[in-house]
């Protein structure tokens, strides 16, 4: 094997994700309709509380696409476990880990930047200040390829389970957490005028953490989920 080779079979995989996402275009829509429609029902039920709205914005964003993450997630290896395409892939001579890490790319392009792209237009709606718009989407930037890694964790190690999802559910929404916390926490800091250097250093840390560790976590848990 050269990298060449590995190179391309990176590449080969992440394409293929994105062709099948291409053809289920109905299921790869839910996330973002989810996002979109649950920040929708809060702007409508807060109604008139302008002011309640804006205080609320950051947490009810972040809120929503954490939920909208936990929806796809199960996505990522679902259908090569029903294929048989998943047991290719712990015997190929590639580590399985970059292919891990080629489908985690393809998820979070297909589900984490729809969401990246509508937040401003909610942003807008919740009454969220111009000022706070871009930290917003940095934090959104950082963030949500964090969830991708980690709950690929949690499917890798629920892949094989008929009825995985209240499980994945509750192994995944305790690690996002911190996620939560330090992009609230920015965005309501730059609503107030206060650098987030220390909280968008956080989420910094945290996603090259996940992209160097969690890839070999997900091979490891997927082997033993297929064993």
């Amino acid at each position: 094997m050269n990298q060449t080779s590995l190179s391309n079979a990176f590449y080969q995989l992440f394409r293929r994700d994105l062709l099948l996402a291409f053809r289920h275009r109905a299921e790869a829509a839910n996330p973002p309709l989810f996002f979109v429609l649950v920040i929708t029902l809060f702007a409508l039920g807060l109604g008139a509380e302008s002011q309640l709205l804006k205080s609320m914005a950051p947490g009810v964003i972040w809120v929503a696409a954490l939920l909208a993450a936990v929806l796809s997630l199960d996505s990522i290896f679902r259908s090569d476990f029903e294929d048989g395409s998943l047991e290719q892939f712990l015997i190929t001579e590639h580590p399985l880990a970059i292919l891990v890490l080629s489908k985690v790319a393809a998820h979070w392009l297909i589900t984490g930047v729809p969401l990246l792209l509508v937040a401003p237009l909610l942003g807008v709606l919740l009454g969220l200040p111009s000022g706070a718009m871009a930290t917003l989407m940095i934090t959104l930037a950082l963030g949500t390829p964090v969830l991708s890694l980690i709950g690929a964790i949690a499917v890798a190690l629920t892949v094989g389970l008929r009825r995985g999802g209240v499980i994945l559910s509750l192994l995944v929404l305790p690690l996002y957490v911190p996620v939560l916390i330090f992009a609230t926490s920015a965005v309501e800091t730059s609503t107030a005028g206060i650098p987030v250097v220390g909280q968008l250093s956080m989420l910094a840390a945290f996603l090259a953490g996940a992209i160097t560790l969690a890839p070999p976590a997900v091979a490891a848990a997927l082997r033993v989920s297929m064993n």
